[in-house]
């Protein structure tokens, strides 16, 4: 949200804690990270100028910590990137792993994490609305943030003050340190591609999951072997797809699969959607247990992608915006051992056929 063109940002010699409340106050539905931005500084950096107030900075024992977000109960898990903000509600249930790389395989929270990205951690209790809003936030060096769990009706408040009371760090005065985020890497030249490896290598897979081993393989990033796969295996598609996807969805109550995520955490939701409403830049869907919000007008290019497993060929929606991130991937139900679902499959082949990509105008 941009701040009001008559609300005097507050000035630079000010503490960040004191110019943060006063962007508050001025601005009151403005989000931290929204906030973070106009202040230049990092939305880990915001929330720590509460230290003492309203955040407690957590020691990151993560194999201990994320097991116990199970006795919390009832929770709203919330991951997003620049353009896609993606809200589960349920319990973080079935976590397995261990070392950098861990998951919550609940029905309603399916989480991928990679914990080497997780860098800062802090346990929030925001009383500026008027109720108490408890949360517990992850960041990267960047100060970015990876993942939230914020706490909701009929979450158990016992269990977050003995997690934030076993796990507060003991240094609470230290200024964090954050790296800024590099640029990504420029690609490298189509020229340099091994076009026909990489599209062999695509036609041989087995599993989805190798697919980012063979990007590594071929040094391509994701969208330039969209690109390079050829139209058998990826069809460009126009970037307003989102929106005929979900509306599809919701019509016809077809369960898909949303993934959004970051480099620190993948979140997942699988089912149907139902409530799907555009407001703004922004495409929304609300359900009572799922929300997604996605900037449409970040998405500047769309693709229908399949690849070959052993269970038969998977078809994905993936979205991109204009510096080749990816915003959102889309797939229908299914799991390890099953088929497509041929529903998903037919509405994803239409959209491939009637919304082709603009032509590129040189």
């Amino acid at each position: 949200m941009s701040p009001s063109p008559d609300v005097q940002k507050p000035s630079e010699s000010l503490p960040l804690r004191q110019r943060w409340l006063a962007l508050r106050e001025a601005q009151p539905r403005t989000r931290a990270r929204d906030a973070a931005e106009q202040l230049g500084v990092s939305e880990a950096e915001l929330v720590a100028s509460g230290l003492g107030e309203d955040a407690t900075r957590l020691e990151l024992r993560l194999e201990t910590l994320l097991p116990q977000l199970e006795s919390l109960g009832p929770v709203m898990a919330l991951t997003r990137n620049t353009s896609a903000v993606h809200e589960k509600r349920g319990v973080y249930r079935s976590f397995e792993g261990s070392g950098s790389r861990v998951m919550f395989l609940g029905e309603d929270i399916d989480l991928r994490l990679f914990l080497s990205r997780w860098h800062f951690g802090f346990a929030v209790q925001d009383a500026s609305s008027g109720s108490l809003r408890r949360s517990l936030q992850f960041f990267d060096e960047s100060g970015t943030a990876i993942h939230k769990v914020h706490l909701e009706e009929g979450s158990n408040v016992d269990a977050f003050d003995r997690l934030v009371k076993d796990f507060a760090h003991p240094d609470t005065s230290s200024p964090l340190t954050v790296v800024p985020v590099a640029p990504p890497a420029a690609p490298r030249p189509d020229s340099e591609v091994d076009v026909t490896g990489l599209r062999d290598a695509w036609r041989a897979l087995k599993d989805t999951h190798e697919f980012f081993g063979m990007l590594r393989k071929f040094e391509v990033t994701r969208q330039q072997a969209l690109r390079l796969g050829g139209p058998e295996l990826a069809t460009a598609v126009a970037p307003d797809i989102l929106t005929r996807v979900l509306e599809k969805a919701s019509a016809t109550e077809l369960p898909i699969m949303i993934f959004v995520g970051n480099p620190g955490a993948i979140q997942i939701h699988t089912g149907p959607v139902r409530t799907v409403r555009p407001a703004g830049p922004w495409m929304n869907v609300m359900d009572p247990a799922f929300n997604l919000h996605v900037r449409a007008d970040h998405i500047t290019s769309g693709w229908v992608v399949r690849k070959p497993t052993v269970d038969g060929m998977v078809t994905s929606v993936e979205l991109f915006d204009a510096a080749g991130e990816n915003i959102a991937l889309l797939f229908g139900k299914r799991k390890p051992g099953q088929p497509e679902d041929l529903a998903w499959r037919t509405l994803a082949e239409e959209l491939a056929r009637t919304m082709p990509a603009p032509e590129v105008r040189s």
